[in-house]
């Protein structure tokens, strides 16, 4: 039996326990997410270092999944515009059973191999492309699929499964195991199999996107503004990052139509836009190299 599907020897009472021991002990199982992502840290950065030079050329993200796990993949996807203006088509969520899995279970959907691949061919994978495998077991027929043939397409695969030794992350280019163990409720893998999917999505798309060069320092200077929140946002940014006033900070993204990265070398070089949009050009968009001048 598979680690995920074995039942917890632990809490084996966990329907008699009064709430307040309930909540206690579906939270504290949760700190084992963190501590099975923190066990593969470096098969992360691999990956990280294995990606990022695909997406400087070109590459896109795939993320494939099922259940829970492809709609994990679907939410960090979706996640990359508004954050880091990664755009919308190099961020593609493949989903057993289609966009009507993001609602409700399709049932049977996770056992086609056959669609797996075909989702794969449909969404033209190539070299240059970055394929992110997603199975609390490792071994989800449609997942597999996607696998097979993602690597017949050359596109680097990373396997990210809950079980040791799945057939998903021994076959992928680079294969991440979150080993979280039985989950309190048996075979529930949107409990702590989840989260610890989830971190490991934020942590490996997040640590792409810095190597990309959408931070400066730890600020979040590639957003798209595309809400009142989110333009404040900007503003606050800009001050932070150049130690401007609002009003000088607002002027300068008004010139620069939003563009954080453009409006901070612009305010700390003493340029004009069109001179900062050269230098974040010559610096493949970085902020720190444009603005020291290396």
């Amino acid at each position: 039996m598979l680690k995920t599907e074995t039942p917890s020897s632990t809490h084996t009472a966990l329907d008699d326990y009064p709430t307040d021991q309930l909540v206690h002990a579906f939270v504290d199982d949760q700190f084992n997410a963190v501590r099975a992502v923190q066990a593969v840290s470096a098969q992360l950065a691999s990956a990280v270092d294995a990606a990022v030079p695909r997406l400087t050329d070109g590459g896109r993200l795939i993320y494939v999944g099922a259940g829970t796990s492809g709609r994990l993949g679907l939410l960090d996807s979706v996640e990359l515009y508004p954050t880091f203006s990664w755009p919308r088509e190099r961020a593609v969520a493949l989903l057993a059973g289609g966009s009507q899995a993001v609602y409700q279970a399709v049932e049977g959907a996770e056992d086609n191999f056959e669609q797996g691949a075909a989702d794969i061919a449909a969404s033209h994978a190539a070299a240059l492309d970055v394929v992110l495998l997603l199975a609390a077991s490792g071994a989800t027929p449609y997942v597999m699929g996607a696998l097979d043939a993602a690597r017949k397409a050359g596109a680097l695969t990373i396997g990210i499964a809950n079980n040791p030794a799945a057939p998903l992350t021994l076959q992928a280019n680079i294969g991440i195991t979150l080993d979280t163990g039985p989950e309190l409720i048996s075979g529930s893998t949107r409990l702590k199999a989840g989260t610890a999917q989830k971190i490991a999505l934020n942590t490996f798309s997040s640590s792409v996107m810095v190597r990309l060069n959408k931070v400066y320092g730890n600020l979040m200077v590639d957003l798209q503004p595309t809400n009142a929140k989110l333009i404040r946002r900007s503003i606050a940014l800009t001050v932070l990052a150049t130690g401007v006033s609002d009003d000088t900070a607002k002027a300068m993204l008004d010139l620069s139509g939003y563009q954080i990265k453009v409006a901070i070398v612009a305010l700390k070089k003493g340029v004009s836009v069109a001179q900062a949009r050269q230098l974040l050009e010559h610096t493949q968009g970085s902020v720190r190299r444009a603005v020291s001048g290396q």
